[in-house]
């Protein structure tokens, strides 16, 4: 026991005069780590757009609420219902009422072009055709702004991420599509979900604007609980009138953001990876610099009887310590710039835009720092075991 607390004591001498050089070695150990700091803000500042779109994309998501579409489509884009086939799904066992029926939403999808507020270049906004208990059916939908559109007239209201990326989206604006003019009558959000990227206006107003008869694409379903998905999938898997597919909405929403967000989070890894090749490289350097400049000192404390190991152990600990520094540096710097900016990209599955907020989130600042605890291990190695192994007789002999 006492020699355990000998070679601590050892690590402990030879780290505290390794501290007291850093201000000799300032140039190498700032570089060091603000190249460390440079690679974790970008890996986190990518990765937070990932978990921004991911949360877009799901936090709308309810488990009591179910998505009906036509069997084998993908998205609602691929899907086709009838209005008879509504009425079968609206009464079906599970689903749960409200006052004026049940909570049932019959919905139509259509994909607008409309130009950015920054470039003026137009991308696809989604415009959604929805029932009067749309309001009930998904939770978290509130209007901020004006009011909502009266069923069978030409308004709609819309998304506070497409009010905010796209033009002619303020409230009282004239939105003209094709040969069609709606008024916007108000702004909602959705808790920061895929809704806010959207337009609502009645499902009735837009089957005519597009001549769309009877047909919508998808029926949003509230149902008495959590658990009754099952009975409702039994139900509707009994009736021969009906070929369905039918998902939990959270599941949707998950498999919808899968693509873009394996996209972002590869590249974002990809981008970290190589940039933490010249970090460790820097790494390297800043340790063989401090090694070098205390070769005469680490050989004395050698030949004074201080072990190899902890002159490797005390090594590691300077580098993790200027690692960990510059990945807090990083860390922080990222969360400042990136955490709530607003921004739009492609949802691939549904070819439209979602806007979504970069989310930096605790669980990001801990793998950058991991990130950074690496680089630091890996840059420390090798210049201390160098020190370790360099012949005391040797090293006392250089100036």
């Amino acid at each position: 026991m006492n020699g355990f607390f000998n070679w601590l004591g050892q690590i402990a001498e030879i780290t505290r005069f390794s501290v007291q050089t850093i201000p000799q070695r300032k140039g190498s150990c700032a570089a060091s780590v603000f190249g460390i700091a440079g690679v974790v803000a970008v890996l986190v500042g990518v990765l937070s757009i990932a978990e921004g779109f991911r949360h877009a994309m799901t936090v709308s998501g309810a488990t009591d609420t179910a998505i009906v579409m036509r069997s084998g489509a993908d998205s609602e884009m691929t899907s086709f219902l009838g209005q008879d086939q509504t009425r079968l799904i609206a009464d079906a066992p599970g689903v749960a009422r409200g006052a004026e029926g049940p909570l049932v939403s019959a919905e139509l999808y259509v994909i607008i072009d409309l130009p950015k507020r920054t470039t003026g270049t137009d991308a696809n906004v989604p415009l959604r055709g929805v029932a009067s208990a749309a309001f009930e059916v998904r939770d978290g939908i509130r209007l901020i702004e004006g009011r909502r559109f009266e069923p069978g007239r030409n308004e709609v209201i819309v998304g506070r991420g497409a009010a905010g990326e796209f033009r002619g989206l303020d409230l009282g604006a004239k939105l003209a599509v094709g040969q069609t003019e709606w008024t916007v009558v108000g702004i909602f959000t959705a808790s920061g979900g895929i809704a806010e990227s959207e337009i609502w206006t009645d499902a009735g107003v837009l089957q005519a604007a597009y001549r769309r008869g009877n047909s919508f694409q998808a029926v949003y379903v509230k149902l008495n609980s959590s658990g009754a998905l099952e009975e409702f999938q039994t139900a509707l898997a009994a009736d021969p009138r009906l070929n369905l597919k039918i998902v939990r909405q959270t599941e949707y929403y998950a498999s919808q953001s899968t693509m873009v967000y394996n996209l972002i989070n590869g590249l974002g890894v990809l981008v970290a990876t190589l940039m933490g090749i010249g970090a460790v490289f820097g790494a390297l350097n800043t340790m063989y610099t401090a090694v070098s400049s205390r070769t005469r000192e680490i050989a004395t404390l050698r030949a004074l009887g201080f072990g190899s190991g902890a002159v490797v152990i005390s090594v590691l600990i300077e580098s993790l310590f200027l690692a960990l520094l510059g990945g807090a540096l990083g860390g922080g710097l990222a969360y400042a710039v990136f955490d709530g900016y607003r921004a739009a990209t492609i949802n691939w599955q549904s070819f439209s835009q979602v806007a979504f907020a970069f989310a930096v989130t605790p669980s990001l600042l801990i793998h950058g720092c991991f990130y950074a605890t690496v680089i630091g291990l890996i840059g420390g190695l090798f210049p201390g075991v160098r020190a370790a192994r360099l012949p005391i007789a040797t090293a006392l002999r250089e100036l």
